[in-house]
């Protein structure tokens, strides 16, 4: 592609949808999770009453990679849009909206696959409640924290990956 067949800001929208992919994964991982771990806390619930607090508890872990997904966006809003305004060239503006994009597709991808596996972990725990009358709690919790760690590596390394790529 020819350098004056490219739109100036073709690079920006496509460093915006980057970001934007990156939300998308983390909203449609955490519905996934959450739906996953409302249905096992439907069940428990109508088994015991007692637990909602705990099924509550497990069942909102999946959302957080929404606001992973989030931070992502606005990082890339607010401190790799303002990067293209010193870009003059087409070209260099479209290679590094493309960085920006691919990044964002990982960060996507990472804050999808967490939420959704977090909600297969806590629908797990929540299946025992009833059993074990409340006790896996603190358990579960710690075994959906692994999962979660995976949000948060997406989002450290989606950050670094921009700051190392596109800011320099």
């Amino acid at each position: 592609m020819e350098t004056a067949a490219l739109p100036p800001e073709l690079g920006p929208a496509l460093a915006v949808v980057g970001g934007a992919v990156a939300l998308a994964g983390g909203l449609a991982g955490s519905s996934v999770g959450v739906g996953i771990a409302g249905s096992a806390g439907a069940a428990t619930v109508s088994e015991d009453p007692k637990q909602f607090r705990n099924v509550l508890l497990l069942a909102s872990l999946p959302m957080t990679q929404t606001f992973y997904g989030l931070i992502i966006l606005l990082y890339v809003v607010t401190q790799v849009l303002p990067i293209f305004q010193n870009i003059t060239d087409p070209a260099i503006a479209f290679q590094k909206g493309l960085m920006v994009l691919g990044i964002g597709l990982i960060g996507g991808f990472a804050e999808g696959f967490s939420a959704a596996y977090q909600g297969v972990t806590c629908s797990s725990g929540i299946a025992l409640l009833p059993k074990t009358k409340g006790k896996i709690l603190t358990s579960a919790i710690i075994l959906a924290v692994y999962t979660e760690l995976f949000g948060v590596l997406g989002l450290v390394f989606t950050i670094l990956a921009l700051s190392l790529t596109v800011l320099v």
